[in-house]
């Protein structure tokens, strides 16, 4: 391998990783004029240089793209053909989890065992070998002559959009990937994925897979660059078909302006969250209390559906407290992400270091309780988590997205106050509520302005369960059988058999 494109990273675990450093465009490594660092969140340190990409990279990997889309290595595919190098796909990732999630954890923070690994990884390979078996079965509809009257019929086919563009976050680098890449080849798709500048070695891992199982050139193309000139160039590009962002809310509305004022290129956004977590009187308490830490704390809060704002009822709201902060110091806070008991790893970056930093200062400021946590000295970008108490609906923390380990948490009296103010936010992505009374908890989860309720758990994910949000939290659906008609166009053919022409 040339030393140019590639790297030798070892891992704190002692894993030896052939990091590609290049773009990969057309089924090769491309270098270009520029790179950029990528910095370990753990010491704040640089872990090597990549290539960076820029508006001319775009074109390239938009036109390999779409050569590719009309390509007959690639359309002439029957849907179990494509399936076949999808499952290929989901054996390597399988195969290579701990490489890849040694990697990821290095550039990311998360835990490497209880998140990369244990979490993102395994997802990764369910969610390809799940759309290797869609492949073939995404087949359409046929409206026969007696809904339509005798002598006519009309079949409904799923036609792929062409070629797709992709656009990830730094949360789950590898993951989010996965959930855009695999449903777009089962279609019939190609695709041109831009990682996060924060997060990109994950995502040049891909290129490996993609070669290895045998994806013709140009079907998956792979760009390191910054969202200015990269992700606005593919925004804006007429010959991308459709862009699936997941990332914050500000960048959404920004993607669907550029994408109306291009192409009126189709588009599927998932965005920001203030989840709503609320407890009941009639819960089980213990129960509640382990899964507001789970919910909160999950990836260090670097989570589009972190249930951040905590609704509790006034009768157990003391003891719900007591109990949630004795569990959330009790859970020792370690500096190495591969350290096994490792569950909160630093923040990705200084720069969100600091935001979370301003956030906790400005609850204070506002006059939230601060129950718990501080910032650690580097190296690296470690905080504990952080609770605050006795806040009101009007505070910044309560009403902003903060995406790091900071709650906080009220209390409510009724039934109808709890939906009321949980629904009192420009977001809906997901919400959380916990009681025994299954009348009780079905009717709230009904009221709930949610893309996603979870009864009596948090933050549930299912690559058989639809994913997104409502509001501002998002539009369109990832994962299940839905992610697949965002991929493609319905389109309706009409025979007329004998009906003579007027």
């Amino acid at each position: 391998m040339s030393a140019d494109l590639f790297t030798t990273i070892v891992t704190p675990n002692g894993k030896t990783i052939e990091q590609p450093l290049a773009l990969f465009i057309n089924n090769e490594w491309v270098k270009t004029d520029s790179t950029f660092e990528t910095i370990n969140p753990s010491t704040g340190k640089p872990i090597c240089s990549v290539f960076k990409a820029g508006p001319v990279h775009v074109d390239q990997a938009v036109d390999a793209a779409n050569i590719a889309f009309k390509s007959s290595e690639w359309s002439d595919l029957t849907g179990s053909e494509r399936g076949d190098i999808i499952y290929k796909m989901a054996e390597i990732i399988k195969r290579d989890s701990e490489l890849i999630a040694s990697i990821e954890s290095l550039d990311n923070g998360k835990p490497y065992l209880n998140e990369c690994l244990g979490g993102d990884l395994k997802e990764a390979y369910e969610v390809f070998k799940y759309y290797a078996g869609w492949s073939d079965k995404h087949t359409g509809q046929l409206i026969g002559s007696q809904v339509l009257g005798k002598n006519k019929i009309c079949y409904v086919e799923p036609i792929p959009l062409g070629a797709v563009g992709g656009i990830v976050p730094w949360n789950f680098p590898f993951m989010m990937m996965a959930w855009k890449i695999a449903p777009a080849l089962a279609t019939g798709c190609t695709v041109v994925m831009k990682s996060s500048e924060i997060t990109p070695l994950s995502a040049l891992f891909f290129g490996k897979i993609a070669l290895e199982a045998g994806l013709p050139k140009g079907v998956l193309n792979i760009l390191s660059g910054f969202g200015a000139d990269v992700g606005s160039a593919m925004v804006s590009h007429p010959k991308l078909a459709k862009i699936a962002f997941t990332g914050s809310t500000a960048t959404g509305q920004k993607i669907m302006e550029g994408a109306g004022a291009s192409n009126l290129k189709k588009v599927t956004l998932e965005c920001g969250g203030k989840s709503p977590f609320i407890v009941f009187e009639d819960c089980d308490l213990d129960l509640a209390v382990e899964w507001a830490y789970w919910g909160i704390y999950y990836n260090k809060g670097e989570v589009c559906t972190s249930t951040s704002r905590f609704f509790i009822q006034e009768s157990i709201y003391d003891l719900f407290l007591k109990k949630f902060v004795e569990l959330t110091k009790s859970r020792a806070i370690t500096t190495d992400p591969f350290d096994e008991s490792c569950t909160i790893g630093p923040l990705v970056s200084e720069l969100q270091y600091n935001k979370v930093k301003k956030y906790v200062e400005l609850g204070q400021k506002e006059g939230a309780k601060l129950l718990s946590g501080e910032f650690i000295d580097g190296p690296g970008y470690f905080c504990e988590p952080f609770i605050f108490a006795g806040c009101t609906d009007e505070m910044t923390i309560v009403k902003e997205e903060i995406f790091g380990p900071v709650v906080a948490i009220t209390k409510f009296k009724t039934v109808e106050e709890a939906i009321e103010r949980a629904n009192n936010t420009t977001y809906g992505l997901a919400a959380a509520l916990f009681s025994d009374n299954i009348t009780k908890a079905h009717t709230v989860a009904s009221k709930l302005e949610a893309g996603m309720v979870f009864i009596n758990s948090n933050g549930d994910s299912d690559i058989h369960v639809p994913f997104g949000g409502s509001k501002m939290s998002g539009i369109g659906r990832e994962l299940g059988s839905y992610a697949l008609d965002l991929f493609t166009e319905n389109k309706a053919v009409h025979v007329n058999m004998t009906i003579p022409f007027k």
